[in-house]
């Protein structure tokens, strides 16, 4: 039998990634500063004040991997992030301090890159997070193999007791393991964060197949949009990550941009932003689904059913502002609950009662039996008094893996037509504790919004604690003469749309997306345009 070791596989991936460091390193300045704007922040700094990370505490895990031959430098050096030095904790297994300069490492530029897009003043995400623990990732998660003459095990292990921080960047992997490393990896991760109500935020890697620690169940898995990095499905069981992406040239900087995303909603839910119930928005299942639904599509997104997400965007592209609006939409709870034979159909049910907003969220539980399956209705009147409007619909439903499981139990999420019963849409994966929907072009209507849960043999418990975002929109064009120009105008929620002309609609139509920036007035994205005698045309578009 062979001893175990420490992270050998860790070590061999950044050994082959260090060349690429530097480069990726000096555009990790542009990304924190271009970034704003396109993941909403800048946009939510317009409707809200001071939703910054306050009072979250968070950690950076870092390998280190900066110097030619020496793989121990791992540190934040504050004054690179703008932070002062009483805001860090350094802990490795050699001891912990509140001092930098200390003895346990040195300072890593990769470090210092990832912490400036998390929560470093000024261009960060979240810039007033209470407290940042920065770990020795080697020392963090303890990963060992033995192998015998007829196997190879694998374990792995996090600390006992709570590290007491809600969001913990992962800007590492191991890189592409056996299968059962993967398994041991994954499984160390959920059964801290179920225990411990921790978010792991986690990159996917950069290339090939998804790669641990960011195949965890209930992680966030974060890809990098507009970069090189890695795609789904897991090799294990085929299950869907990443989970969401963000703009960065490499996984390293885009996991701080959805680290920082979490502890802004955390904040938010916790002063109360989301509304009485402070309680939910904090709980690592709520923040999931929140960021993910409020995520923006690709024009070239797809998935292939049954699985829930794209391959390499998962739900989309990281914007927090969508994904507050959608916490500040507030909790609803679900209008009728059923239970029905296992494996029977559960139509719509007639209730008259309507969820009374189109955007929010709620935190609740689903319950099924040996005999039957759990079903809770949400039905919502989709309609804004324009008989010809179509509307976008995204659904996201999240619950974890619980601790010490291997499987999952089994939910569902269906929308049906209430009044003829039609099944519009459904998300039915059989291996993800992640379910989305989406319906780009949506008639109006009274839906019935379903989650169900399997019941009958095969579940994990009786119930199960799920959390549901959701958004129903119409977005408005709105045009007017303001002297000699034009004015163009439409809300600034939901976000991510992009004004193009067009001088005629004989098809191909060839519009132009070059029109000024929007300035936001009144909740409204206006544009002043030039008024002409030719026709002009304009239509908001989703890249």
């Amino acid at each position: 039998m062979r001893p175990a070791f420490k992270n050998w596989n860790l070590v061999k991936t950044l050994r082959r990634a260090k060349y690429l460091l530097v480069a990726a390193i000096v555009a990790a300045t542009a990304v924190r500063v271009v970034s704003q704007d396109i993941i909403g922040v800048a946009l939510l700094s317009t409707v809200t004040t001071n939703v910054n990370g306050a009072g979250v505490r968070v950690a950076q895990p870092e390998a280190g991997y900066d110097q030619a031959d020496d793989y121990t430098n791992w540190e934040v050096n504050p004054g690179a992030v703008g932070q002062p030095g009483g805001h860090f904790t350094y802990v490795s297994a050699n001891g912990s301090t509140t001092n930098f300069p200390n003895s346990l490492s040195s300072e890593s530029a990769h470090a210092d890159a990832v912490g400036g897009i998390f929560y470093g003043m000024p261009g960060g995400v979240a810039t007033n997070v209470a407290h940042v623990d920065n770990y020795d990732a080697n020392d963090l998660i303890q990963v060992g193999e033995f192998v015998t003459p007829f196997s190879t095990n694998y374990t792995a292990s996090l600390p006992a007791a709570n590290i007491n921080d809600a969001v913990v960047n992962q800007s590492f992997t191991f890189g592409v393991v056996p299968t059962n490393e993967q398994e041991a990896i994954d499984s160390a991760y959920d059964n801290y964060a179920a225990r411990y109500n921790t978010l792991f935020v986690s990159a996917a890697n950069n290339g090939g197949p998804v790669s641990a620690p960011g195949t965890s169940y209930n992680c966030i898995s974060v890809g990098a949009y507009g970069g090189g990095s890695s795609y789904g499905p897991t090799l294990d069981n085929g299950r869907a990550k990443p989970d969401i992406t963000a703009p960065a040239g490499e996984t390293s900087f885009s996991t701080p941009l959805v680290s920082g995303a979490a502890a802004v909603l955390i904040q938010a839910g916790l002063r109360g932003d989301g509304g009485s119930d402070t309680n939910s928005p904090g709980d690592i299942r709520m923040v999931k689904a929140l960021l993910l639904n409020g995520a923006i599509k690709p024009a070239d997104w797809t998935n292939n059913p049954p699985s829930p997400l794209d391959t390499r965007y998962g739900v989309g592209v990281l914007n927090v502002f969508n994904s507050y609006k959608q916490l500040a939409g507030g909790k609803h709870g679900y209008i009728f609950s059923t239970n029905v034979p296992t494996s029977t159909g559960h139509p719509p049910t007639g209730a008259t009662g309507t969820v009374g907003a189109l955007s929010g969220w709620d935190f609740n539980t689903n319950t099924s039996s040996s005999t039957s399956d759990g079903v809770n209705h949400y039905y919502f009147n989709v309609t804004n008094g324009s008989g010809s409007a179509a509307f976008n619909a995204t659904a996201t439903l999240v619950w974890n893996r619980q601790r010490f499981q291997k499987g999952i139990n089994n939910l569902d999420i269906f929308l049906y037509a209430a009044v003829s019963s039609n099944l519009v849409v459904c998300s039915t994966s059989l291996v993800d504790n992640v379910e989305h929907i989406f319906v780009p072009r949506l008639a109006q209507g009274r839906y019935d919004l379903q989650v169900w849960k399997a019941g009958g043999a095969g579940t994990v418990s009786v119930a199960e604690p799920y959390a549901l975002a959701w958004e129903f929109f119409s977005t408005s064009l709105n045009a007017s003469k303001s002297g000699t120009n034009i004015s163009i105008s439409w809300p600034i929620y939901p976000a991510g749309f992009v004004l193009q002309a067009a001088t005629n609609l004989v098809t191909p139509v060839a519009w132009d997306a070059n029109n000024p920036a929007p300035e936001v007035t009144n909740n409204q994205n206006v544009v002043l345009l030039n008024a002409t005698n030719a026709d002009q045309f304009f239509r908001l578009w989703r890249p």
